[in-house]
């Protein structure tokens, strides 16, 4: 099949987030796997300059307040994947993050930065933009490609099929309505019905209204937004919209996460031979400041401390932890109130507790091998990689029952220990004492090094490739070819004036 996948970020040129893994990884495991794939990412300087030998393919003019837009054609630095740049300098050539300024606050010309995405996107799904080539599969990626699906269905009769990906549904591409007239789009779709949400204008709802499957990144996840308490106000769109909706676990990179061929590791190891990862934790507690105990059950956190990621919980229960003898390491950056009390945490607890604000990729697989437990008590979590990364290099994931999380961790409680299914540790309420409950289970079971190392073994054995991944988006795609085939070009749904 011929797939156009949309982004706006992809690993390891511009990464905010598990959406630019997910690009990194992705596009290729449908290549390997026979497909025609082509990628269309915005002009942000670091694609910019990555994307090897572009030729430009069409000047495209003054669009969305751009005066020059080119639409180029590449090729992908290591996959050699062909990738289309959109590059419009005045939207996307400038510092900070794809969304926000330095400062942190969002970029004012976002809506006409994230239009022209899915503008260009549909276009070119539509074969006017490149006459050498048209998809028949095109697939957006969260709320920065969502408005090529509205694009699409404004055409009329949808030229080809289109899929949308929700990442996670909180982040949701919300703008003034008076911003409407900027998209070149029918009035009509300015409705409850079309792209209007509480007086407001939403990316994220034209990717769920107009979009022929939606999917998102765990099946639980796909459950959850449909209900009042996880679907931010959209849970009444997705309901109507539950016979297309579905839960596709994202995957892990083998060729970037792999303890044994891991160079950012200071002792590589293998499920066979695990006297790496020990190694691994003498290096990170020495790296880290940490009293240099083996005996210690090493808590590791790769995050973005906010409230969604339930790290609230952690510090409440810190204390706790630490009296019994428990160690924490932190990466990870986000609300100043939490950063600043990490770091007085690592203050009062000198040899127990280190904190890095910030994120370094290197640090982050050295972490990640180091730890002996991976913390996500996240309060809602779409599919969630670093557990993750916790099962493939046996640091055992303590997580929390939601999303994603349910969906690739199994808790060792007494059956599971006995059937050798277990690999991490699961609680249920958000509060800080069911996660010290859990960090007491694994305290205890650690105590039983070989029972530890069962478990290790049973996590690393787990199947989190992306080629389980892309073969379920592979059958997403064919069933949907087959069922316009059947059909006919789809039309659009009608919307109300």
């Amino acid at each position: 099949m011929k797939l156009l996948q949309v982004a706006a970020e992809i690993f390891p040129l511009v990464k905010t987030g598990g959406l630019a893994d997910v690009m990194g990884a992705l596009p290729q495991a449908l290549a390997a796997q026979g497909h025609e794939v082509r990628l269309l990412l915005p002009g942000l300087p670091p694609i910019v300059d990555a994307v090897l030998h572009q030729k430009r393919v069409l000047s495209l003019g003054p669009l969305f307040g751009a005066a020059r837009v080119e639409l180029r054609r590449g090729q992908l630095p290591g996959s050699r994947l062909p990738a289309y740049v959109l590059d419009a300098p005045y939207l996307y050539a400038r510092a900070g993050s794809p969304y926000q300024a330095p400062g942190g606050a969002d970029w004012p010309d976002n809506v006409q930065r994230f239009a022209l995405l899915g503008w260009a996107a549909a276009h070119l799904a539509a074969g006017e933009l490149d006459p050498a080539w048209q998809p028949q599969v095109l697939h957006a990626h969260d709320w920065h490609a969502a408005m090529a699906c509205a694009y699409l269905a404004a055409h009329g009769a949808l030229p080809v099929a289109s899929v949308f990906t929700i990442h996670n549904l909180a982040y949701q591409g919300l703008f003034p309505a008076g911003d409407f007239h900027l998209l070149g789009l029918p009035a009509r779709m300015m409705s409850p019905a079309g792209l209007e949400f509480h007086h407001q204008l939403s990316f994220m709802k034209a990717g769920l209204k107009f979009a022929e499957r939606v999917t998102t990144v765990s099946p639980s996840y796909a459950r959850e937004i449909a209900t009042a308490e996880h679907g931010v106000g959209l849970h009444g769109v997705i309901q109507a919209r539950a016979a297309t909706v579905s839960g596709i676990l994202n995957g892990v990179d083998g060729s970037v996460w792999d303890p044994a061929t891991d160079t950012a590791l200071p002792h590589r190891y293998s499920a066979a031979d695990l006297a790496g990862k020990v190694e691994c934790k003498r290096e990170l507690q020495h790296r880290m400041g940490l009293a240099a105990r083996p005996d210690a059950l090493l808590l590791g956190v790769v995050s973005r401390l906010s409230a969604q990621k339930g790290l609230d919980l952690l510090l409440e229960a810190l204390p706790a932890c630490v009296a019994r003898g428990v160690q924490l390491v932190l990466q990870g950056s986000g609300d100043p109130a939490l950063e600043a009390a990490f770091q007085a945490a690592a203050r009062a607890h000198p040899g127990q507790v280190a904190v890095r604000i910030g994120y370094d990729e290197a640090l982050a697989h050295a972490l990640i091998a180091g730890a002996d437990v991976v913390v996500v008590p996240s309060r809602f979590e779409p599919c969630g990689l670093t557990q993750l990364y916790g099962l493939r290099y046996g640091s055992l994931p303590l997580v929390r029952r939601v999303g994603g999380l349910a969906d690739t961790v199994v808790d060792a409680g007494a059956a599971a220990l006995a059937d050798g299914s277990a690999t991490g540790f699961v609680f249920d309420a958000a509060s800080a004492a069911a996660l010290d409950g859990a960090v007491q289970r694994a305290q205890h079971l650690f105590a039983d090094r070989a029972a530890w190392q069962r478990v290790m073994r049973q996590a690393m054995a787990q199947d989190a490739s992306w080629e389980r991944a892309a073969g379920q988006y592979g059958r997403l795609y064919e069933g949907l070819l087959a069922e316009r085939s059947a059909r006919g070009p789809a039309p659009v749904r009608a919307v109300p004036a």
